[in-house]
């Protein structure tokens, strides 16, 4: 699968920027034509950070000794032995197959392919055809991405854990408070929106994406509710759209324990015709952004840095039928664990024609609990990596790996800017509860 890997923003021609994504040490950067490379983040010669490196011409240079590596992964020049020295072929970096588009930069897990065989990239329209101004940042968290996604999947969360700061009131004001009251109301009728009404989950012709619709707000008055349209598509993307704001997500995989929050707002549609310039509608989506990184995430992370099991999965949870969209994302979820591993051991995977809701909603089957934890053991001693980032509107161009594992790419993204930052590290200790995590990394090389 293709998933996505930082913002293109923070991928620029002055310095690599070195990652982690689904356990492995990858670095970033761009070529004297602008295109972007993704390669092994460790030098080969004696293993150093690469994301501490600089760029030198069309190479990335080894903050250790000097080496040079060009957009291919070969070594083209060791200083120490002299420009005309042979170098063995050995010495050299992987390279992965890297695509730009909707202004973020993708990485291919998977099996090696020619680049005619790559996949697209898994886009809904929401995102695809969507024209409006936005802003994106990234932070990063230590949960796993499976409880991200959870909690964005489903919004009856909120009248309990986003109703005390101080700053909540925006929402209380523009998403509950009417003209009428001049949205002083609001957190009145926030508190009172406590009900699901009107929710069901349609399933795209791929299968990869899921659309949850419904209804919002209070038990005795059902018309004074928010519609909300959430829509998810496989790895790890999650879109939520009203008549009045509209955001996605993308949960990129760091480790077993730690999770990359790519997060985009686009325009307030009430406002475009006060605000007449982009720029200022574009600052309104970036304050948004920040909100969310620093007052309704960390909210929420509260929560989910307490779950237990760390990862959901089947039989961990007591769905509700409100969480129908949830249900599907695990059950889903598990099917594709399930058929990774039938393809490497070689026998055909089982069919399913289930839509995801088990009984009462209760997941607890031997076929779900594939590739998820068995145990509710903590883990000491978590490594949480730092990053932050951020883009604009823009135009941006990509560039294929261009090794035995290429996967070229034209991008088409939204992006143009500056980034810092990067969530380089010492990998998350292993534990038992995490012992499948190869099973997710299975299923993104499908």
């Amino acid at each position: 699968m293709w998933y996505p890997v930082a913002i293109s923003g923070d991928v620029t021609d002055k310095k690599p920027k070195g990652i982690r994504r689904l356990g492995e040490e990858i670095v970033l950067w761009r070529d004297i034509d602008g295109k972007v490379v993704c390669q092994g983040a460790r030098c080969p010669h004696k293993g150093a950070w690469l994301g501490d490196g600089r760029m030198k011409g069309n190479a990335i240079e080894c903050p250790y000794h000097g080496f040079l590596f060009n957009p291919e992964g070969k070594c083209t020049l060791t200083p120490a032995m002299g420009r005309d020295a042979r170098i063995p072929g050995s010495l050299k970096v992987p390279v992965y197959p890297v695509r730009e588009k909707h202004g973020l930069i993708w990485v291919w897990w998977g099996d090696d392919r020619p680049e005619s065989e790559l996949p697209e990239i898994i886009a809904p329209r929401e995102i695809k055809e969507n024209d409006r101004v936005y802003d994106t940042i990234s932070w990063n968290k230590p949960v796993h991405y499976t409880r991200y996604i959870e909690s964005v999947q489903e919004f009856y969360h909120v009248t309990y854990v986003h109703r005390d700061h101080w700053l909540n009131w925006l929402d209380f004001m523009f998403l509950y408070g009417t003209k009428k009251k001049f949205g002083l109301d609001g957190k009145e009728n926030y508190l009172k929106a406590t009900m699901i009404h009107n929710h069901h989950v349609e399933t795209d012709d791929d299968g990869m994406t899921f659309r949850y619709s419904f209804d919002h707000g209070e038990e005795d008055n059902p018309e004074r509710s928010i519609h909300y349209v959430i829509t998810f598509s496989f790895p790890c993307m999650v879109h939520v759209e009203t008549e009045a704001f509209a955001t996605t997500s993308w949960f990129s995989p760091i480790d077993e324990e730690n999770t990359e929050h790519i997060f985009r707002v686009y325009e307030f549609p009430q406002l475009k015709p006060i605000l007449r310039h982009e720029k200022l509608r574009r600052a309104m989506s970036t304050l948004q952004c920040y909100l969310e990184k620093f007052v309704q995430d960390p909210q929420d992370f509260k929560i989910m840095a307490q779950q237990e099991p760390r990862i959901s999965g089947g039989g961990v949870n007591k769905f509700i039928p409100v969480d129908e969209m949830n249900a599907k994302f695990i059950k889903t979820r598990a099917r594709l664990l399930r058929e990774a591993r039938e393809r490497r051991e070689g026998t055909p995977a089982a069919v399913d024609t289930s839509d995801g809701m088990v009984g009462e909603l209760d997941m607890a089957t031997d076929e779900a609990r594939i590739g998820q934890p068995s145990t509710a053991a903590e883990t000491k001693g978590r490594t949480s990596a730092r990053s932050n980032g951020r883009t604009r509107n823009g135009a941006s161009s990509g560039r294929n790996g261009g090794s035995p594992r290429t996967g070229g790419a034209q991008g088409n993204g939204h992006v143009a800017g500056n980034g810092n930052g990067s969530d380089s590290g010492p990998a998350a200790p292993e534990s038992e509860e995490v012992r499948n995590w190869s099973e997710d990394r299975a299923a993104a090389r499908s």
